[in-house]
């Protein structure tokens, strides 16, 4: 099953470094499975982060074939990667756009983080473009059931039962 990520805009109030309160609209990227599960997680996010009243904005689906987290960057940079095919009836080059969001410091390593996640990919591409995005932070799911699953392993392996005798 496919990863749908969505861009929620949400409005408040938010305490910058001088100390005044201004307000602001941040974007955030998260994955849900529908519009309402969006809303309700990134509610559930913003309550953790501001005890201000928030609003949000506009919730739309994001257009990211993937998400590449790299430790130590700070901001977050949609690069546009060309993947290459050869059209066998026609015999011309025929190129797909797909768009990565990738965590990095400037552009320059937002590129060299690009490559790194284009490693494994067999065929040619491109990156024509990257840019900094307006997105401050992402939540990617998690239900818990990892836990769940390492606990069912436990509870399936096979214990020796002394008989009685």
């Amino acid at each position: 099953m496919s990863v749908i990520w969505y861009e929620c805009k949400v409005k408040y109030k938010k305490t910058h470094e001088t100390g005044e309160q201004k307000v602001t609209t941040d974007t955030y990227l998260l994955d849900a499975v529908s519009y309402t599960e969006a809303e309700a997680r990134i509610t559930e996010e913003m309550k953790t982060f501001t005890e201000e009243d928030f609003r949000i904005m506009n919730i739309k689906v994001a257009n990211f074939s993937e998400v590449h987290p790299f430790e130590n960057s700070d901001r977050w940079f949609k690069a546009k990667v060309s993947l290459i095919a050869l059209d066998e009836e026609s015999g011309k080059e025929r190129k797909t756009n797909i768009y990565l969001l990738v965590q990095a410091n400037d552009v320059k390593e937002a590129f060299e983080n690009s490559t790194k996640a284009m490693e494994e990919t067999m065929g040619d591409y491109t990156i024509p473009s990257i840019t900094e995005s307006p997105i401050l932070d992402v939540f990617p799911y998690f239900t818990g059931e990892e836990d769940q699953l390492e606990k069912f392993k436990v509870l399936e392996t096979p214990e020796l039962v002394e008989e009685e005798g």
